[in-house]
């Protein structure tokens, strides 16, 4: 979400100057996830985020967002990670699945590590609803990662 008038957080808890933020984007449904992974990279950096201070790795699918989150929580090096990623349904049950198993890894990541994890993978009905939100899911997904690791600093 980026900062309006109306829902303004303060500028300090937007500085990512001094983070390291880790990305996770799912390759299945290449064409949206990239553009959600350029999306958060340019607004991590336009939030002062250092480009060596970023961490972009990918694995396969949505379901397997988690277990490279885990990965990347134990090293104990991020002060924040994001997951990108893009289901979209399908004739079949598989859409639920994927949609409720990789949102609940995710938060079970963040709650297990008190790491905060910006969910940034979509789920759509279709393509067309996943590409409208691309770019402004990716922007919103940086500043909840940037906005939450201040937060919890501060909170310390």
């Amino acid at each position: 979400m980026q900062p309006t008038e109306s829902n303004r957080v303060k500028s300090e808890l937007l500085d990512g100057s001094q983070l390291v933020i880790g990305l996770v984007q799912a390759r299945f449904n290449a064409g949206v996830t990239d553009a959600l992974a350029a999306a958060c990279k340019d607004e991590l950096m336009e939030l002062g985020v250092l480009p060596e201070n970023i961490e972009h790795v990918q694995v396969p699918g949505a379901l397997e967002i988690s277990l490279a989150l885990q990965a990347l929580a134990e090293t104990e090096k991020f002060d924040a990670l994001v997951a990108l990623g893009c289901i979209i349904r399908g004739e079949t049950y598989h859409f639920e699945l994927v949609a409720n198993e990789s949102g609940a890894g995710v938060s079970r990541i963040a709650l297990d590590y008190g790491l905060p994890i910006a969910n940034a993978i979509l789920t759509t009905e279709n393509l067309d609803q996943a590409v409208e939100r691309q770019v402004e899911k990716g922007r919103d997904a940086a500043y909840v990662a940037v906005e939450m690791a201040n937060l919890l600093e501060k909170l310390a």
